[in-house]
């Protein structure tokens, strides 16, 4: 299998142009009940392509992306390293090379699911200061909310390559254990993609768990991504519909 930090090397540009951004509804919910403001420092583990920074720059935030991938670090890079609050870090949630009691929150968007959760505890309760956050959080695609999604998540059982190996449910016993002994709270907000036919094609290929080009069942998914378009859309359109989940709490 593919180590985590390798999985998405070869999926960056789709990744950058087709995966979901996170709703500024975020910002409103840790600035009223965890006290984030525009001079918090937020250390943003797993960054990837920088989505989840970039809410936190918009914020005003300095933001120390950490990631361990160079493909989607320097993707990262391109757009925001000329926001002044942009530090890109060359780390991983079990060695962020960030300074001790340094950071006021810890991030993890889309990432936290590839950690060693006992390592990384340690390494987020290091860098953050006395009182300080940490917020897990996912955009989750919902799979039955429409025709549309039902077919695309049978789409992905039959192609992906090991999709329900690695399929993000939420194993909230671990995040609770992650947590522990102090309580998380939750928190979900809706988020959407309107994609037409070459968005769908890239957001599918965006994912680590489908075939690639040189896979005999590439161009077959591709047909069978086409149909489920043209069966489900609507002026030229289908609707990727999430649920934007937040978990947060001190460690």
């Amino acid at each position: 299998m593919i180590k985590p930090v390798d999985r998405f090397s070869d999926r960056v540009e789709n990744y950058v142009k087709y995966r979901p951004g996170y709703p500024h509804a975020i910002i409103s919910l840790l600035h009223t009940e965890c006290g984030l403001t525009p001079e918090s420092i937020v250390a943003d583990i797993g960054s990837g392509t920088g989505k989840l920074s970039e809410l936190f720059l918009n914020n005003g935030n300095r933001v120390l992306a950490v990631e361990p991938n160079e493909p989607m670090r320097v993707a990262g890079e391109k757009p925001l390293n000329t926001r002044q609050n942009f530090v890109s870090v060359n780390g991983t949630s079990e060695a962020t090379t960030i300074n001790s009691n340094s950071v006021d929150f810890v991030t993890a968007g889309q990432a936290f699911h590839w950690f060693d959760p006992v390592a990384t505890r340690l390494e987020f309760a290091r860098i953050l200061r006395p009182g300080g956050w940490t917020a897990l959080i996912w955009n989750d695609r919902k799979l039955e909310a429409t025709a549309f999604l039902k077919e695309y998540e049978k789409l992905l059982l039959e192609f992906g390559t090991d999709y329900q190996d690695v399929r993000n449910d939420k194993d909230l016993t671990a995040i609770a254990r992650f947590f522990a002994p102090t309580s998380y709270l939750y928190k979900s907000f809706p988020n959407r993609q309107l994609f037409d036919l070459e968005g769908l094609r890239g957001r599918v290929l965006s994912s680590s768990y489908t075939p690639q080009p040189d896979s005999p069942r590439f161009e077959p998914m591709l047909k069978e991504i086409e149909q489920i378009f043209f069966r489900n859309q609507r002026d030229g359109l289908v609707s990727f519909d999430y649920e934007t989940k937040v978990y947060y709490g001190h460690l």
